[in-house]
């Protein structure tokens, strides 16, 4: 399976499957997430991320067929960190008959060596605490837990 896996930089022909996958990230997103609002969401600007230069917005391919996704967005950092920008990453998703393969993995390597041509020393990502299969599979790559973001609906 891996041999046939491939990533290239998103195209805005790719903008219709794109879209499709953002509805997977929100569909996937909407148990572990009691905050997200009602109706249609979106939650990227799909053309930016594919034209920004700040941004390197790639996808896995498999038999010319789309399979996953996801981005790094240079960043600044807070003014008190020792790195003054680093590498977001977001839209990391897979399609569900292809999950399980570590297709992330080749899509975060991708991301990871395009920040290390950026010169950036660090990368850093949101994922929700009750996704344990998605933290596993980050820590599997190297992330470590940082900061727990709390709330309370009042």
């Amino acid at each position: 399976m891996e041999n046939s896996i491939s990533i290239r930089t998103a195209k805005a022909s790719d903008l219709e499957t794109l879209l499709e996958f953002e509805q997977g990230v929100i569909e996937a997103e909407r148990p572990l997430d009691p905050f997200l609002a009602e109706g249609t969401l979106t939650y990227y600007n799909i053309p930016e991320l594919i034209s920004s230069d700040q941004i390197h917005f790639v996808v896995a391919v498999s038999r010319n067929e789309l399979v996953a996704s996801g981005y790094l967005r240079v960043e600044n950092s807070k003014h008190y960190h020792k790195n003054p920008t680093h590498g977001y990453i977001g839209f990391i998703y897979v399609k569900p008959e292809f999950r399980g393969k570590r297709i992330s993995n080749f899509v975060i390597s991708s991301l990871q060596d395009w920040a290390k041509e950026k010169k950036l020393n660090e990368l850093r990502l949101d994922v929700y605490s009750n996704n344990l299969s998605a933290i596993k599979a980050y820590e599997r790559f190297g992330f470590e837990k940082s900061l727990v973001n709390m709330r309370i609906d009042i």
